[in-house]
């Protein structure tokens, strides 16, 4: 039997059990043999049988369910924009409503009766328009057997909203003592939930901007030879395998391929995250998407657009985008119990009271109580308020949470991997040790008078260093000459000057010194870079130079194992860097020499045996970020890794990866007892509510008092959500 693989991009979902809907619903039709919806990037995945079942039947089966399929990923990101803005407008609305309602609780009007239509004509505003929301996705989670958070809502809110409304226009049909109205209530419920939505929404609405940037790396034109030696610009993506195609400096590499003419320094960063660019000569391979920084470069395309290293990393970005993550939603398991119970109670209330008291008011008032004391005020609140709370102290402290469901894993990780340069380390080049003939300063002048005039980095570690020593730098260069890969030469006061490698030393017939090469030869066991220097053939200094391990980068890694959570080290730098470093540390499990799709393997062969959080700041760092359960990007790291990872760590302190931890330890706790809490009220109150202390002690929880019992229990949730303000992580 064949089979196809669909891809649909899915708007409107507000929630994950939005997404399960579409599943189940669309797994029953005939002809799909799977379906997988992700709430997060809002793209759903099907294998059918297109003998069986068409394209568009599986579109407009979403379309009943009440959502709608867009063609492409910018008319995705269009309309998440219009879910936000109407979802934000919706709370404002809600909010205000609320406002008002409160206003007029503390400050009533004289009159009476107008104070009571007041507060129904807001409470109907806040149950049905920003409400309706609720009532349109519990009648399709009801439809497809699903008693999610939005029935308990929508059952609650409306138990609340339609006593009051018939006590404020029937009120002679109440006992002058159950007079009471909950618009308040009902109208609030509905405000926090809401704001809960907002966030999260916020986040999913982003959550393909880091696809689009990258995308945006991928050159879109290219310059080729043709056959009759022309140069003619073309699109890029039309590129052919054995295309000739010309690389100018400062250009991006137009696509993978070899170099068949010209060698130059290549900014390989956003695939291997080092700041070194690497020397690139005739036969070696270069990579679509890097920059060429000096030099000319004749290439012959080896790969189609589509299956570049580049397009290599975006699926696989699209890919762990699309994976599901195991985030429990527990107000909602609880509420597929809860809801259907209280159900149940509330009409088995009511035919108890109605046969046993032959009382048809007192059945009405003991089935409505059970409905007002379940209303899932303070289980409501338990989850939004403490994620507020959460999020606004992360805040404070440098850490910004895109997705409050991260807060939910991150207790749980077993491996903490980390990027190393400019996430272990400072992502610098910087001087690390030097030996100098006569340690003369003057030697120093002549040779970052040299460097003065490159832009390579380890040019501006040297110049950089010897304006700390306060040196002029001042002589005149002549006859500059800069080998991509291997150093300069020049002349300063009509010596030759030359800076390098021993390799190109030694092919300028350079005089050899035991002792500078001695120097360079241990530096390297050390982990770090190292160039000689010469001066009229002879050797007359060597430099290395390292990047600088990051302030607390030790204490964050003993803190992580005595959580019991194992560090490791994961870089495409060389083995000796990345173990010196590791060594350093305190590190024990190291990757080195690994590209961003081999990093992207090795951490999902750490998800085979746990949880797995990935720290990192580079362009090659965006698909671990996004495989990874969770993602934790730096805050001077590219756009991209931001935009890829679930946390941001503004302040660029490793310290505040301790800190994630422990927010995501207390916001957890605290989300667990509001939801005990809030829970033991319902439990507790219910069957008080439905008369079953009444034969035995003649005790009847009115409406009133369930009202009541039901505020406390949100005050009771809120005060301990805004403990978590005062936690220090």
């Amino acid at each position: 039997m064949a089979t196809d693989k669909l891809e649909l991009n899915v708007a409107g979902m507000t929630c994950v059990n939005c997404s399960n809907a579409i599943e189940k619903v669309t797994a029953k039709m005939d002809g799909v043999e799977e379906a997988k919806v992700s709430f997060a990037s809002s793209k759903a995945e099907f294998i059918i049988d297109p003998t069986k079942v068409k394209i568009e039947d599986i579109k407009q089966k979403i379309k009943k369910l009440g959502y709608s399929v867009v063609e492409d990923l910018k008319a995705l990101e269009v309309q998440k924009k219009k879910d936000l803005k109407k979802l934000k407008f919706l709370f404002t609305v809600a909010a205000s409503c609320s406002i008002a309602i409160l206003y007029l609780i503390f400050f009533p009007l004289q009159e009476g009766r107008l104070n009571l239509y007041l507060m129904m004509f807001f409470g109907t505003i806040a149950q049905f328009y920003p409400g309706g929301l609720f009532y349109s996705h519990a009648i399709k989670a009801i439809a497809n057997k699903n008693y999610d958070m939005n029935v308990l809502v929508a059952l609650g809110t409306s138990a609340a909203y339609f006593y009051s409304a018939f006590t404020v226009l029937f009120p002679f049909l109440f006992p002058e003592h159950l007079r009471y109205v909950y618009f308040d209530g009902a109208s609030i419920i509905i405000t926090f939930i809401l704001l809960g939505k907002v966030l999260e929404e916020n986040s999913k609405a982003k959550a393909t901007d880091f696809l689009k940037n990258l995308i945006d790396l991928a050159p879109k034109t290219a310059t080729i030879i043709t056959s009759n030696g022309e140069e003619k610009t073309i699109k890029a993506d039309t590129l052919q395998i054995g295309d000739i195609v010309i690389i100018k400096a400062g250009e991006r590499v137009s696509a993978d391929g070899t170099i068949l003419e010209g060698s130059s320094d290549v900014d390989t960063s956003m695939i291997t995250g080092e700041p070194l660019p690497q020397f690139k000569t005739v036969e070696d391979e270069v990579v679509a998407g890097t920059i060429n920084t000096n030099g000319f470069l004749k290439v012959k395309v080896a790969k189609a657009s589509n299956d570049t290293l580049l397009s290599h990393i975006i699926t696989l970005l699209g890919e762990a985008q699309n994976q599901k993550m195991p985030i429990g939603r527990i107000a909602d398991r609880i509420s597929n119990i809860f809801v259907p119970t209280v159900i149940s109670i509330s009409i088995l209330t009511f035919f108890i009271w109605f046969f046993a008291a032959n009382n048809t008011l007192d059945a009405v008032l003991a089935s409505i109580s059970v409905l007002i004391i379940s209303c899932p005020c303070a289980l409501g609140l338990a989850t939004p308020i403490a994620i507020v709370s959460a999020v606004g102290k992360g805040a404070k402290n440098g850490i910004l949470i895109k997705s409050p469901e991260v807060l939910e894993i991150i207790k749980d990780i077993k491996y903490a991997i980390f990027d190393k340069t400019g996430t272990i380390t400072e992502g610098r080049i910087s001087m690390g040790n030097l030996v100098l003939q006569d340690n003369s300063m003057d030697i120093l002048n002549i040779l970052a008078s040299a460097e003065l005039q490159s832009e390579h980095p380890i040019s501006k570690a040297i110049t950089n260093y010897a304006k700390e020593k306060q040196l002029s730098l001042d002589k005149e260069v002549k006859q500059l000459i800069v080998i991509p890969g291997k150093g300069i030469k020049c002349i300063i006061d009509d010596k030759e000057v030359v800076i390098g490698t021993l390799s190109f030393l030694t092919s300028e017939q350079v005089e050899k010194n035991e002792k500078y090469i001695k120097f360079i030869v241990q530096e390297q066991n050390f982990g770090n870079g190292a160039v000689l220097a010469a001066i009229d053939k002879k050797m007359v200094g060597a430099f290395s130079f390292k990047d600088g391990i990051k302030k607390g980068a030790k204490d964050m890694v003993q803190e992580l194992k005595d959580k019991n959570i194992i560090p490791v080290l994961l870089t495409g730098d060389n083995e000796k860097t990345a173990k010196a470093v590791a060594l350093k540390l305190g590190i024990e499990k190291v990757y080195a020499e690994v590209l961003p799709n081999e990093k992207y393997e090795v951490i999902k062969s750490f998800q085979k045996d746990d949880k797995v959080m990935f720290i990192g700041d580079g362009i090659n760092d965006s698909p671990s970020l996004k495989q990874a359960d969770i993602g934790l990007a730096l805050g001077s790291g590219s756009d991209i890794a931001k935009d890829a990872g679930d946390i941001i760590i503004m302040n660029n302190e490793l310290s505040s990866v301790i800190k994630s931890i422990n927010l995501s330890i207390y916001t957890i706790r605290t989300v667990k007892q509001n939801l005990f809490w809030a829970f033991i009220y319902n439990a507790l109150g219910i069957p008080i509510a439905a008369g079953a202390l009444f034969p035995f002690f003649g005790i009847m929880l009115t409406p009133v008092y369930a009202g009541i019992a039901m505020s406390f229990s949100s005050v009771t949730v809120v005060l301990n959500s805004l403990r978590l303000k005062l936690k220090r992580l």
